[in-house]
């Protein structure tokens, strides 16, 4: 690659995209929140309700209910406008958490109320998570996508640094409610955000009816080879990530008798690690490579999990936690490239939404097994979180090495950005400028 390529395929050009950077502090924004609010509702229930088991099911109900929700709302972000759609989520959030804290306040929050709001606050996170997730590659010319998903991705681990470190130290500080009304500031920062980030025009006009539409988005995920296999794939390594949410707090509380701030810090080395791993590996050509990362990844996430289920110091468990963060840049880079190349662009909301609920389902699901498998042991916990990872790896071998659905021919016949735009080179874009 010459010095002038090099140039105009930089962070530098990404940055120059019309409404990149303004996305870019939304998707952080949204992300500190979420990251917040998986270490505010475990700490909160275990301060309030002294249950491992019921931190588990909070996170299960806040996370679950928007899985099954997610094709209608990839219907609703090909319908609709997609800021719109994510402000929706944001405001929603927000809301269900401030409930949360003032039921707690009043003494009037049983355990069955914690979780119904919390599903509740679940059902419309789709509409933020692909809706971010989507504008990316309709804002961003082809060229420049490594470049958008390895900031994508580094603004994710960001995330990881700044929330949990936040919630952490804020639970230690004041205790778990107040970390969750800290949560409900960033939900609302985002909602602000938005104001002025593009909104693309819909690639085609609605034809059928929106439970059509979401049924179909359904049917073309399962029947895709590419996006059937990264369900698979990420959702089973996502189970180990699950057991991860609850079982770190469990391990460094209870084992190594340390404060929820020393939880906090351990995912903000995570971020740290992620943000430079996947900086790094998203200056290479990640074309032909995708189905290496995801496993590699997954890989080192199976090294992770055997490091905590015998970890007895806390060094160990940074160490453990750095590898933890290493393992998302390869991952994440190899993740968002073949969902983008190989989708679309007529389904690119529909698609999105499903894929992303179908790779992230391991997540609630983990959590809710972890929580009960913590009751019994911590190293069986940690040692299942290895075995999902390892079994992740293995499915990523049924993902096709080319084609499955390709839509190179698609985005190029839409200019590689969003519909009815002129493909221009990054050097000829108008300056101004965000992974999950």
């Amino acid at each position: 690659m010459s010095l002038q390529t090099d140039r105009q395929l930089s962070y530098r050009s990404l940055l120059a995209v019309k409404g990149i950077p303004r996305l870019l502090g939304v998707a952080l924004l949204g992300r500190v929140a979420g990251q917040m609010l998986s270490v505010a509702i475990v700490l909160f229930c275990l301060e309030r309700y002294h249950s491992s088991s019921i931190a588990g099911v909070a996170v299960f109900a806040s996370l679950f209910p928007g899985l099954l929700f997610s094709p209608l709302a990839g219907a609703l972000l090909d319908r609709q406008g997609r800021t719109a759609m994510i402000r929706i989520d944001y405001l929603l959030a927000a809301t269900c958490l401030l409930g949360i804290v003032v039921l707690a306040r009043l003494g009037a929050l049983p355990v069955l109320l914690l979780v119904a709001i919390a599903a509740i606050g679940s059902l419309t996170g789709p509409l933020s998570n692909a809706g971010t997730r989507t504008l990316f590659p309709m804002l961003v010319p082809r060229a420049l996508w490594d470049r958008a998903n390895a900031a994508d991705s580094a603004g994710f681990v960001v995330a990881v640094v700044v929330g949990p470190a936040l919630a952490g130290t804020i639970a230690g500080l004041a205790g778990g409610s107040a970390a969750l009304v800290a949560t409900t500031v960033v939900f609302l920062a985002a909602a602000v955000s938005l104001t002025g980030v593009p909104n693309p025009p819909r690639a085609t006009a609605p034809a059928g009816s929106l439970v059509g539409d979401a049924r179909d988005a359904v049917r073309h995920v399962a029947t895709h080879a590419t996006l059937r296999g990264l369900a698979l794939s990420v959702a089973a390594s996502n189970l180990g990530y699950g057991i991860a949410v609850v079982g770190l707090p469990v391990l460094v509380l209870g084992h190594l008798h340390h404060s929820a701030g020393t939880v906090g810090a351990l995912w903000a080395a995570v971020g740290v690690a992620g943000a430079v791993s996947g900086l790094v590996v998203g200056r290479f050509d990640s074309d032909g490579r995708e189905r290496a990362l995801l496993i590699s990844g997954m890989l080192m996430m199976v090294a992770v999990g055997v490091i905590l289920a015998v970890c007895n110091d806390l060094g160990i468990a940074v160490l453990a936690m750095i590898l933890f963060g290493l393992s998302n840049g390869p991952v994440d880079i190899g993740l968002f490239a073949l969902r983008q190349r190989r989708t679309d662009p007529q389904w690119l909301g529909r698609a999105f939404a499903v894929s992303m609920a179908m790779n992230f389902a391991g997540v609630p699901v983990g959590s809710l097994l972890g929580g009960a498998v913590l009751t019994v042991s911590v190293t069986l916990a940690f040692l299942l979180m290895a075995l999902a990872n390892l079994a992740g790896a293995l499915l990523a071998l049924s993902i096709p090495r080319h084609g499955g659905g390709s839509s190179a021919k698609g985005w190029r016949r839409r200019g590689g950005t969003s519909v009815g735009r002129q493909d221009r080179h990054p050097s000829q874009s108008r300056p101004d400028p965000f992974l999950d």
